[in-house]
């Protein structure tokens, strides 16, 4: 991203160059043009088209980080950080960026970074392509942030596994083509004894046994899963066996920055909204911007953006990098949820009662946001993390 000096140009902020702000610039014209006239519709009917992956994949938006010679656009992370940003800063809703982000943040990554060249084909592939779509399976009715402590069990057989058990809170997973699901492999399970296996939803015994209804990320189909007697051959075991507490850790801080850069986008968007409602609407006369208290809300939320955008671009620097950002991807995304929260809170504030009002936006932004402090790792697991860095 780039700062806005007086001037109107954006002043490039590393680790972004030129084409970064290119690309930027096309996702938030596309978002503008084709979905947010009609994201409104799909909160109603609670998931967005299928047709939107086909489009974003035209675009050539699933396969930004990923080779061209799997279908990809040879970018880097760089270029799937602009994607996590702008898609909320151009004011898409959180279920529609969750559906996306998923399938392009989450879901595809292990394929690609621990998937054998037969993976690749039978499942990046064509999700790049955007005809298979993608889901990730770690949290369960009983384990979310502890995932060590996940029960769905794999027993081996002859040629691969038997696998049952269940998912909960999956994004994309009711209609998601394939799902990259932690299991146990192990009787004792625990760091030592998970493995990952790609699960394909036409298997017998692979069933969505509902869609959730959820407080926000109304367009995102969020599914329940459950697992019967599932065979799943040896060539869909995903990295190594009773490794996949590494492939979990691996994938955790891109997550976690991804979600940081969403919720600076947010908040830019919560910004830009509040401000320009403050300079149309008019109380006693004059516009609501000319009182203290709203100016004062408005200095609050910009202040708050920007040490946002600054812990998070350093520690997107970092991991960039090829350095250990552990403590700063942990601190980014701690500060950004919550401040995000807020950020939207603080709209509906500004907006008064108009906030609650669909065609503002506002309140769906906040219904949105909520998530953040939870998904991810909890705000309380963040706060471990960064404690236990200083040795206590």
């Amino acid at each position: 991203m780039s700062v806005v000096r007086d001037t109107g140009k954006r002043a490039l902020v590393p680790p972004f160059e030129e084409e970064h702000e290119e690309l930027r610039a096309t996702i938030r014209r596309w978002v503008e043009s084709e979905i947010v006239p009609e994201q409104g519709e799909w909160e109603e009917r609670r998931e967005f088209p299928r047709e939107l992956f086909d489009r974003a994949a035209e675009l050539g938006f699933l396969g930004l980080k990923y080779p061209e010679e799997l279908g990809g656009q040879g970018g880097d992370m760089i270029h799937d950080a602009v994607w996590a940003e702008e898609l909320a800063a151009a004011g898409m809703c959180g279920g529609v960026g969750a559906g996306l982000g998923a399938h392009t943040g989450i879901a595809t990554p292990p394929v690609f970074n621990f998937g054998t060249d037969d993976q690749h084909e039978r499942f990046l592939r064509p999700a790049i392509r955007g005809t298979k779509i993608a889901a990730l399976g770690i949290t369960e009715p009983g384990a979310g942030s502890d995932v060590a402590s996940i029960r769905t069990k794999a027993e081996r057989v002859d040629g691969g596994w038997v696998v049952n058990g269940s998912k909960t809170f999956i994004t994309n997973g009711v209609r998601a083509d394939f799902l990259v699901c932690a299991v146990k492999t192990t009787s004792e399970g625990g760091h030592h004894g998970i493995s990952f296996l790609i699960l394909e939803s036409d298997m017998p015994g692979y069933e969505v046994t509902r869609k959730l209804e959820k407080l926000g990320w109304h367009s995102s189909d969020t599914g329940e899963l459950a697992f019967i007697d599932v065979e799943v051959p040896d060539a869909n075991l995903l990295g190594d066996e009773n490794e996949g507490f590494k492939l979990i850790m691996a994938n955790f801080q891109w997550e976690r920055l991804l979600m940081a850069l969403g919720a600076v986008g947010a908040m830019d968007w919560c910004l830009r909204k509040t401000i320009a409602y403050a300079q149309e609407r008019e109380a006693f006369g004059r516009s609501i911007g000319s009182f203290q208290a709203i100016r004062h809300k408005i200095a609050e939320m910009s202040v708050n953006l920007e040490a946002g955008r600054a812990m998070t671009y350093s520690a997107l620097r970092l991991l960039t990098s090829g350095q250990d950002a552990l403590r700063e991807v942990t601190a980014a995304k701690l500060f950004t949820q919550r401040a995000a929260v807020d950020a939207a809170d603080d709209a509906v504030q500004v907006h008064g009662g108009y906030g609650y009002m669909r065609e503002y936006e506002v309140e769906r932004a906040l219904r949105d946001a909520r998530l953040g402090p939870i998904g991810g790792g909890t705000d309380e697991v963040m706060k471990e993390i960064l404690g236990r860095g200083f040795g206590l």
